[in-house]
């Protein structure tokens, strides 16, 4: 057979394996890269044993790139001359990490799949579900609904439009979630992500010195870590918890201790439907376990990129 036969013929034999379906599956990967999910889920099961916070990072990583055009991957994508990625927009300067561990499971997972065969986009979603899983246990793993490709293009703007600030008052969360397709209990049990992870200062200073709604011993002993001036880049814990996903997130909430504005805004104790999410999440683990697992499944399918559409990303911040 000729050189140029064989290579159609390889050429075709790839394209065979390659999912191609437009829905979403948990089994994209089974036939074309079964060590996938395996692969990935050692590299970030390691990034938390050095650090235990990226978990947190991995996490919010996946919920500030769904929230922008879709769960495309671009949040990933550094500044080129063409467009001003997301990673200096508002929410995510300052915020948001872990783009290292993300470029060492692109590495991991391509050598093991012996090219590159699992979108970013695709990364995001199962480092996100791994790290929930590791720091909260069995009750919480879930199969990712997977075949997301690749962004060619990211916007700052979008990113500054769409990412709910910790600013937002209950009623601009509310519209936010909405815009995006999800509803006051997707709003809740997502908000949940910050049962671990760290806040810096300067997102929750205002409320510390000002807002009412607010315990006052527990505003007391944040101005010890976070002055009125200076002090931006000081980290406090998210709850009482931070390394673990648990539900003392919601019991904070209901005792006024919740850390940013918009987190307390899911609580105010005037039995909105809300306040009712948050009492029953603080009290049943199981019923937080299943709402926060279902929403982040609801999430992750917002506007993917399939089938043909964008590309499989080499390097998770540049395109092809």
């Amino acid at each position: 057979m000729a050189s140029s036969q064989i290579f159609v013929v390889m050429v075709t034999l790839v394209t065979l394996l390659i999912p191609t379906n437009s829905l979403l599956t948990p089994h994209f990967y089974d036939n074309v890269c079964p060590q996938a999910l395996p692969v990935i889920k050692s590299v970030v099961h390691q990034a938390i044993l050095k650090e235990k916070r990226i978990g947190a990072s991995l996490l919010r990583l996946h919920f500030h790139d769904c929230f922008v055009n879709g769960c495309d991957g671009s949040v990933l994508l550094d500044d080129t001359k063409n467009f001003t990625g997301e990673k200096t927009a508002f929410p995510n300067i300052n915020s948001i990490r872990g783009f290292s561990v993300v470029d060492d499971i692109k590495a991991a997972v391509d050598k093991a799949c012996k090219r590159p065969v699992v979108s970013c986009a695709d990364i995001l979603a199962i480092a996100a579900r791994d790290s929930v899983a590791i720091l909260g246990g069995p009750q919480l793993f879930y199969n990712v609904l997977l075949g997301r490709r690749d962004a060619r293009t990211a916007s700052k703007a979008a990113a500054n439009s769409n990412l709910p600030p910790p600013s937002f008052s209950f009623s601009q969360l509310i519209s936010n979630f909405k815009s995006h397709g999800l509803n006051v209990r997707d709003l809740v049990a997502l908000s949940g992500g910050h049962t671990i992870g760290f806040a810096k200062c300067n997102f929750f200073r205002n409320r510390i010195y000002n807002e009412t709604n607010i315990d006052p011993s527990f505003a007391a002993s944040l101005r010890k870590t976070c002055p009125r001036k200076g002090g931006d880049n000081n980290l406090t814990p998210l709850d009482a918890t931070p390394l673990r996903v648990d539900t003392t997130y919601y019991t904070d909430l209901v005792h006024k201790k919740g850390l940013l504005h918009s987190d307390q805004q899911l609580y105010s104790g005037k039995g909105r439907e809300s306040d009712k999410l948050v009492e029953l999440y603080s009290k049943s683990p199981l019923a937080f376990a299943r709402d926060f697992k279902a929403s982040l499944i609801k999430m992750g399918n917002l506007k993917p990129l399939t089938g043909t559409q964008g590309e499989i990303r080499s390097n998770c911040r540049r395109v092809r």
